[in-house]
């Protein structure tokens, strides 16, 4: 099948492209890139007013498959990935059972090959996510997981993490590290301050998280190691991040859209869909995040996307963390950087870097790459509708806003996969 883009606005941080022009996809694969191409038996798409990119790559998604395909499944996330310009994601082992199996990890990405994006796994660092005993890495690999990682906890005994950190890099798989000290975090719904003071809710220090960074950080450095900082929420992550990029650790780090535009006051209605973990912090962290993106700190934008049902999130004081977040990706972090960040500087951490990070086939418009392409509107308004998104849960934390930019198609291995116009 062949589709001809045609004057469109092409952005490739990979190549350092930014030209109005065509581009031309066959079999799968980048075929053509340039002006005025002509080509017999092409669906044409006209690309006017719009940029074209490579699809997104996010490196930080929560399927929920196995075991708790009531919030989300493969095929239900990945449609909500396509209507957020998402060609490629990372899922996260925190099923049930955990991705702590060779039998686990191939049955996902068995089934996976037939969703509208294209499906990474992380496998476990510790068996059942317990922290204590060390999962057979080689199997994973073998198995086809990219990455390892107990998100949704950190791994909580040191001497685990460094033998992880120590074989990883042989085997090719990257170690993403949820960074939390749990006893500060303990019991805490929501961040640490004046908004919680104020509700009579137990707060999360950032020091959880800047602990549970610099514990991180120092295992990495200890062994030459590289180690990648998952959804950095505080100002204290981003400057130890910063200086350990300084001294030569072989440390990298994502955020997330809620991170940058959204603080612990949209908390104040008590909502629980705007409780997730590490939770919304302040103006003083969000603008230090945002400078970290601009200054190299923060490598990359990923969701965190955690379905729930509506149900589980009633109740705020009892409703588990997490928010969905990949079909509004693009919208959000396009509304929170607009002045700050250039559209080849944001793309670049939404899609080149963290393929790069992830070391898979993605994240460019190169001739015989993958024929992954996001179309969007970067001026378009639209007010999100959680009802009206793809995914199965509803817990979103943009509902209601106005965000600028709109995806408009998502083109995945020349199928095209949305369509939004």
């Amino acid at each position: 099948m062949r589709l001809l883009l045609q004057n469109a606005r092409l952005i490739d941080p990979s190549q350092g492209l930014d030209q109005v022009g065509d581009l031309l996809l066959e079999d799968g694969k980048i075929a053509q890139i340039g002006k005025d191409l002509s080509v017999e038996d092409a669906q044409i798409i006209d690309g006017t007013g719009l940029v074209a990119a490579p699809g997104l790559v996010d490196m930080h998604v929560h399927l929920r498959d196995p075991g708790l395909t009531y919030k989300e499944d493969v095929y239900s996330g990945c449609r909500a990935a396509a209507a957020g310009g998402v060609t490629s994601l990372l899922a996260m082992p925190n099923t049930k059972p955990a991705m702590d199996t060779p039998e686990t990890v191939r049955d996902l990405l068995e089934r996976a090959k037939t969703a509208d994006a294209a499906v990474y796994t992380a496998a476990c660092i510790t068996k059942g996510l317990g922290g204590e005993e060390l999962t057979d890495l080689a199997g994973l690999k073998e198995a086809g997981a990219i990455a390892l990682s107990d998100d949704g906890r950190p791994v909580v005994n040191t001497r685990r993490l460094l033998e992880a950190l120590e074989q990883a890099p042989s085997l090719g798989m990257l170690v993403t590290a949820h960074c939390e000290d749990l006893y500060l975090a303990s019991g805490g719904l929501m961040n640490e301050g004046e908004v919680s003071r104020k509700l009579g809710v137990q707060g999360i220090p950032a020091a959880a998280e800047d602990c549970g960074t610099a514990r991180e950080i120092a295992a990495a450095a200890s062994i030459g190691a590289p180690i990648h900082i998952c959804h950095v929420s505080t100002k204290g992550s981003v400057e130890l991040i910063r200086d350990a990029k300084a001294r030569g650790v072989k440390v990298t780090a994502e955020t997330c859209p809620h991170y940058l535009l959204l603080t612990e006051e949209a908390l104040e209605g008590r909502d629980a869909d705007f409780r997730m973990n590490p939770p919304l912090r302040t103006e003083e962290d969000r603008l230090a995040l945002i400078e970290g993106l601009k200054d190299g700190t923060l490598d990359a934008i990923s969701t965190d996307h955690a379905p729930h049902s509506p149900e589980e999130k009633a109740d705020f004081l009892k409703a588990p963390n997490g928010s969905i977040g990949m079909e509004t990706s693009l919208a959000a972090t396009l509304t929170a950087l607009a002045g700050k960040m250039t559209l080849s500087e944001i793309l670049q951490k939404m899609s080149w870097n963290p393929a790069k990070l992830l070391g898979i086939p993605a994240g460019t418009l190169q001739v015989d790459a993958p024929a992954d392409v996001v179309v969007f509107d970067p001026e378009k308004c639209w007010t999100v509708d959680e009802n009206a998104l793809h995914g199965k849960s509803k817990n979103t934390p943009f509902k209601g806003m106005t965000l600028k930019g709109k995806v408009a198609m998502t083109i995945f291995h020349s199928r095209i996969v949305y369509d939004g116009r």
